[in-house]
């Protein structure tokens, strides 16, 4: 029974060295979007880690790319991806300078070594946290004020309804609150509404985005709210002035277009106008004994045209 252990205890001590495994680490901490990363692969064993590089895993086209020091100018021109490698005695390590969201991975460590019987490291993604400025827009009118309405300045007539949406793109959906300036009151959402607006509810409005797993990624932006009076013209309106806009700019189209057409008629009618040249009267009679004329045998007063 003793002898049976001991072949059994060989035998696995023997199968842990020749499945030595490769281990890929990377950062602890959270990373934001262009930080510096570094990827260490190291080995549970005394491999040769000469024979050791990095792949990263392309989801566009769905397959593993080496990273060695012979490709390094293509991904720093064609991609815009700033990374190196570091070949140390017992780790391969890769810097990538700025990563972004979609450098982040997966990247894996293999080894060309035949007599791994594993010769790859487990994939690692590492998660970029990132947040865009902020875009607030004006519900409930028509679609191509959505990107009018983006300014800071939003004017609405009195006793008018208004609903104001604070976006953006992150890599976790934001928690939005919005506050006015001046009152303690806050709201919890990404919508401001407001029930027929009344004079004193001009102000200062601020949207503020926070990501839910990085604090100190926060966005905020503040609009200028403004209520006019019953007397003031539609046009002084945020509403009005892209009316007033669009329309000017689908007038000067319009007017563009009827020049063109009105140029090209009048040119049509011009070529057709023409017609074939007549140059009969550039033609003079030629007659035979005429210097003009061919020698001829036969006598003739009459002109030959």
């Amino acid at each position: 029974m003793k002898p049976f252990v001991l072949l059994v205890l060989l035998a696995i001590v023997g199968f842990h060295r020749a499945t030595a495994a490769l281990i890929l680490k990377g950062p602890e901490e959270p990373v934001l979007e262009g930080d510096m990363v570094t990827l260490e692969c190291l080995s549970d064993s005394e491999s040769n880690m000469s024979q050791v590089y990095f792949e990263k895993f392309s989801k566009h086209m769905q397959r593993w790319y080496r990273l060695d020091m012979n490709n390094m100018w293509l991904y720093r021109r064609c991609f815009s991806y700033d990374i190196d490698l570091q070949q140390l005695p017992d780790r391969l390590v890769l810097t990538v300078f700025s990563i972004q969201s979609w450098t982040e991975g997966p990247y894996r460590c293999v080894s060309d070594d035949s007599s791994d019987a594993y010769n790859s490291s487990q994939s690692l993604t590492v998660p970029v946290h990132y947040m865009r400025e902020l875009s607030v827009y004006r519900e409930g009118v028509s679609s191509y004020s959505r990107y009018f309405s983006s300014l800071q300045d939003l004017r609405v007539p009195l006793g008018d309804n208004v609903e104001v949406e604070c976006s953006t793109s992150a890599s976790e959906t934001p928690q939005y609150s919005w506050s006015k300036e001046g009152e303690d009151w806050v709201e919890l959402s990404n919508k401001l509404k407001l029930k027929k607006v009344r004079l004193e509810d001009s102000g200062k409005y601020t949207c503020v985005a926070k990501h839910p797993s990085v604090s100190s990624l926060t966005k905020t932006r503040t609009i200028s709210l403004t209520v006019l009076p019953e007397d003031a013209p539609w046009y002084d309106s945020t509403q009005g002035r892209i009316v007033l806009m669009t329309s000017a700019a689908g007038a000067g189209l319009l007017m563009l277009i009827m020049s063109v057409a009105v140029c090209l008629c009048r040119r049509t009618s011009a070529t057709k106008s023409k017609g074939p040249i007549d140059d009969r009267s550039q033609k003079k009679p030629i007659y035979t004994a005429s210097v003009e004329s061919l020698p001829s045998t036969v006598g003739d007063t009459q002109p030959l045209v």
